[in-house]
C-alpha cells in the first residue's frame, strides 16, 4: 500500500508554520459522511468505480481492448480528464510505448490544427482505431476533431463501425445518438462520474487494456486504498488526514498553493492529471487551492529556491518511489577527481531517493511544510491507489472548504460564449455578448 507521512506538516518538525494534533482534532468530522450522501452529491459515483466496474463492465472493456489492440494505431480524442487520465496511465506504465509497441497511441486533446495534421501524416487511418471520449457528447473541441476524422474516413471509404469506439453517456447526448444511428462500438461513462474523476472508468481502462495494461490491477489498487479511506476515525484515514492538513494550512497559515512533485519521470503526467482535478474541483466561490506541477529531481534546479525562500504560501507534496523496477550503477571513473569520485560505487536509485529526502529535510529545516506519499512501485496496482487516493483527498478537501467539488460553473461561461460565436442554436445571446465585448474593449497592443 502507498504510505502517507504528514510529520512535516506538524509543529514538532517545522515550528510555528506547522499544525498541532489539536488542529486536526478540531476539523469537521462530517465531511466523509457528506461525501457519501448521494442525494447531496449525486456526482460522487467515482466512489463506486472500483467495485461498480464489475466483471460485466471490465469484460466489455477487455473485449474492445483486444479488438483495438489489433490495429497499428489508436487515436484518442478527448480533453481535460478524458485525456489527462489515459495519458497518465500510458506514461506511467508504458513509457516510450510508441517506439516499441503497437498500437501506437496518439492523444489529441486540443484543437491545434498543426498537431492533428502531424498525427494524420503519421498514421494510416485504415490501420487505426479512434476512441472518442466525451460524456456529454457536445464538447466542442472533441466533437470538432471527431467530425474531421469522420470525413477523413468517408473520403477513404472506411467504415466508421470498424474504426470508432465511442466512450460517452450510456443513454443520452449527441454521441449516444450517433452510436445508435450508425451501430458503433461504445463504452459508457457511468452516470454521476464527472470527467476529472473518470480515469478508473472505461475512459482510462479501455486505452489501458488496448496497450496491454491490466485494468483489474488498477481497480484492485483503488479498491484496497478505498477501504482504508472510508474509516470514520480521522487518525486512521489517510485521505481525511491529508485533506485536513492541506485545508488547515490554507485556513490558518495562508498556504494557498499545492506543489506536487513526483520523483519519477513516469509520474510527470500524473502530476498534470492531479492539477486539473485539484483546480477544477476546488476553485470556486472565491475559494480554492492552486495546484503547481513539478518533477523531481529536475525542479530542484529550477523551483526549489522559490519554495525554500520565496513567499510562505506553499505546501509541497512529495511522491517518493521505493522501487523503480531497475537500477544503474554509477561507473567508477574519474576516481582521482575529488568533486566526482564520491559518486562512484553508488546507483541512480540511491541518488534520486537521497535527493528527494534531502529536499524534504531542507524544507523542514527552513520551516516549510510538506507531506510525503511513498509508492512501493510504479505499477498498475499502485497507480490505481494513487488515482483513487487523490480523488478522495480532493473531494474531502472541497467539502471542508465549503464548496461542491464536483461542479465547474466557471468553465461554462467560456463554453457558452464559444457556442454563440460558432453559431450553435440557442446561444445567439452569447454571440451578441461576445461581439459587444469585442467592440467595447479595445485591446492595448504594441
Amino acid at each position: 500500500m502507498i504510505k502517507i507521512d504528514l510529520s512535516n506538516l506538524l509543529q514538532d518538525s517545522i515550528g510555528h508554520n506547522g499544525l498541532t494534533k489539536e488542529d486536526f482534532n478540531n476539523v469537521r468530522r462530517t465531511a466523509l459522511n457528506d461525501l457519501l450522501n448521494q442525494e447531496q452529491y449525486p456526482e460522487n459515483a467515482f466512489l463506486t468505480l472500483p467495485d461498480a466496474a464489475s466483471a460485466e463492465n471490465t469484460s466489455a472493456v477487455k473485449e474492445l481492448g483486444r479488438y483495438a489492440g489489433g490495429f497499428d494505431n489508436l487515436i484518442l480524442l478527448g480533453i481535460g480528464g478524458s485525456a489527462l487520465g489515459p495519458r497518465s496511465i500510458l506514461e506511467a506504465l508504458r513509457p516510450f510505448h510508441n517506439l516499441r509497441g503497437r498500437p501506437r497511441v496518439f492523444i489529441y486533446d486540443n484543437v491545434d490544427p498543426l498537431t492533428l495534421k502531424n498525427i494524420l501524416e503519421l498514421v494510416d487511418l485504415g490501420r487505426t482505431v479512434i476512441n472518442v471520449i466525451t460524456k456529454s457528447g457536445s464538447t466542442a473541441e472533441t466533437m470538432a476533431s471527431f467530425m474531421i476524422l469522420w470525413q477523413q474516413m468517408k473520403d477513404q471509404s472506411l467504415k466508421p463501425e470498424e474504426h470508432l469506439i465511442i466512450t460517452t453517456d450510456p443513454a443520452k447526448g449527441n454521441l449516444r445518438k450517433i452510436v445508435n444511428d450508425y451501430g458503433l462500438r461504445s463504452l459508457p461513462v457511468p452516470p454521476g462520474v464527472g470527467g476529472r474523476y473518470s480515469v478508473l472508468s472505461p475512459v482510462g481502462l479501455f486505452p489501458a487494456e488496448t496497450i496491454g495494461i491490466d485494468s483489474d490491477a488498477l481497480l484492485k489498487g483503488a479498491r484496497d486504498i478505498h477501504s482504508s479511506c472510508m474509516n470514520p476515525d480521522i487518525w486512521q484515514n489517510p485521505a481525511y488526514l491529508a485533506a485536513s492538513g492541506l485545508y488547515l494550512l490554507q485556513q490558518t497559515r495562508n498556504r494557498d498553493i499545492t506543489v506536487i512533485i513526483p520523483y519519477a519521470d513516469r509520474l510527470k503526467a500524473f502530476s498534470e492529471w492531479f492539477c486539473q482535478l485539484w483546480a477544477e474541483s476546488l476553485g470556486k466561490d472565491g475559494k480554492g487551492l492552486t495546484p503547481y506541477p513539478s518533477t523531481g529531481t529536475t525542479d530542484q534546479h529550477s523551483q526549489l529556491q522559490l519554495w525554500m525562500e520565496g513567499p510562505q504560501d506553499k505546501v509541497v507534496v512529495f511522491l517518493a518511489v521505493e522501487d523503480y523496477g531497475t537500477d544503474i550503477n554509477v561507473a567508477s571513473v574519474f576516481e582521482d577527481m575529488e568533486g566526482l569520485n564520491y559518486l562512484a560505487g553508488h546507483t541512480l536509485t540511491e541518488l534520486i531517493k537521497t535527493e528527494q529526502e534531502a529536499s524534504e529535510i531542507a524544507l523542514s529545516k527552513n520551516g516549510r511544510p510538506s507531506l510525503t506519499i511513498t509508492v512501493p512501485g510504479i505499477d498498475a496496482y499502485h497507480l490505481g491507489q494513487l488515482f483513487h487516493f487523490f480523488e478522495l483527498v480532493t473531494a474531502i478537501t472541497g467539502i471542508l472548504i465549503g464548496i461542491n467539488p464536483f461542479n465547474q460553473p466557471g468553465v461554462e461561461e467560456g463554453k457558452n460564449l464559444t457556442y454563440g460565436m460558432m453559431g450553435k442554436k440557442g446561444y445567439e445571446d452569447k454571440k451578441k455578448e461576445f461581439m459587444e465585448y469585442r467592440t467595447k474593449h479595445v485591446k492595448f497592443m504594441l
